[in-house]
Order: structure tokens, then C-alpha cells, then sequence
């Protein structure tokens, strides 16, 4: 009888911990840096390529959170790039309009109305 209550206890105890960690896990996704980011990315598109060190600096300034931005690879996807007249890069294209250069995040942020 013990042992069985124990054992619940136990189960429970590791349910439990599952369950905690997978909500820190979710909070961790929803910081209001990322939710910032992934706002710029749900309301832009970055045109860059690979081996730009402009496009480097980009993407340093958004450290980790560069995933979440919508961003084509123009050495990738050449037509892609080809097919909105991207001449340089990085270029953002927001609200139909372009933006040439590295972009801050604050002013991206202001551009997408984040």
C-alpha cells in the first residue's frame, strides 16, 4: 500500500516537472524581445546573401532572435531577389516600400508599426 502511494507520488512529482518546464520553455519564446522580432519578421521581408558583410552586421544586430525574421538569401534564391528588383543588399521590403542598408531595430520597429 506504501510502495503504491509512493510510487503515484513519484509519477506525480515527474509530471509535475515535465509540465514546468515546458511552460519556462514557452515563456522563454515569449519575451518582449521576441515577440518584437517576431513581429518585424511577420510584417517584412529582409533580402540578404551570404558572404555580405552588411548582411552580417544585420543579422548580428539580431543575434540569436535572426531566426525569427522573414529573410531570403538572394545568392540562394536569385529569383527570388530578381523578381522585386533587389540591386543590394541587405534591403528590407516593408509595407511595399524598400529600404536599402542595415536597418536598426528601432527603426524597423517604427517601419512595421511593431
Amino acid at each position: 500500500m506504501k510502495k503504491d502511494i509512493m510510487i503515484y507520488l513519484i509519477l506525480g512529482m515527474i509530471i509535475a516537472i515535465i509540465i514546468i518546464g515546458t511552460l519556462a520553455i514557452k515563456d522563454r519564446d515569449s519575451t518582449p524581445e521576441i515577440k518584437l522580432v517576431k513581429c518585424i519578421g511577420e510584417n517584412s521581408i529582409l533580402y540578404a546573401q551570404t558572404g555580405c558583410s552588411a548582411c552580417k552586421t544585420q543579422e548580428d544586430l539580431f543575434g540569436e532572435n535572426y531566426k525569427y525574421l522573414n529573410n531570403i538569401n538572394c545568392k540562394l534564391e536569385t529569383q527570388k531577389c530578381i523578381e522585386v528588383n533587389i540591386t543590394k543588399t541587405p534591403t528590407w521590403i516593408i509595407n511595399k516600400e524598400k529600404y536599402s542598408g542595415v536597418q536598426t531595430i528601432e527603426r524597423l520597429k517604427e517601419l512595421t508599426g511593431c
